[in-house]
């Protein structure tokens, strides 16, 4: 395949095509070379042509604890009082910024995410998906 930057739908399908074919490249291999330079040109297309907005705060904190098994409870550490917890997690009660930094630091929850508004997209070219928060 001609390795060029992908500008359109019939060339950002050929590419995931010509990927699907590579997926058994072996490694170190001219093939698996195509492959991670394909991968990253998709990656820039679709993120240009199908951004995906930050996740609600609360929202990415319930993911978060879903993925450590965490229960509300357990998120006294990170938010203070059980009634805190509580009033947080149904979003009666707004992150403070002491609560930002602990979530950040403690579950490593992007403070980008943990700043935004309930409810609301943020805006700029940040581009966060929830499976990139490191676990």
């Amino acid at each position: 395949m001609d390795m060029k930057i992908i500008k359109n739908e019939t060339e950002y399908k050929a590419a995931l095509t010509r990927i699907e074919g590579l997926m058994d490249a072996t490694p170190d291999s001219p093939e698996e070379g195509e492959l991670e330079l394909l991968a990253l040109l998709v990656e820039k297309y679709e993120g240009e042509r199908y951004p995906i907005d930050l996740p609600d705060p609360i929202a990415a904190v319930k993911f978060r604890m879903d993925q450590e098994g965490l229960k509300p409870k357990d998120m006294v550490t990170y938010l203070g009082s059980q009634s805190k917890v509580s009033e947080v997690l149904n979003h009666k009660r707004p992150l403070s910024l002491t609560m930002i930094r602990s979530l950040n630091q403690g579950l490593g929850i992007p403070a980008e995410v943990l700043l935004q508004d309930p409810g609301q997209n943020a805006e700029g070219d940040i581009d966060i998906r929830l499976a990139r928060i490191p676990v």
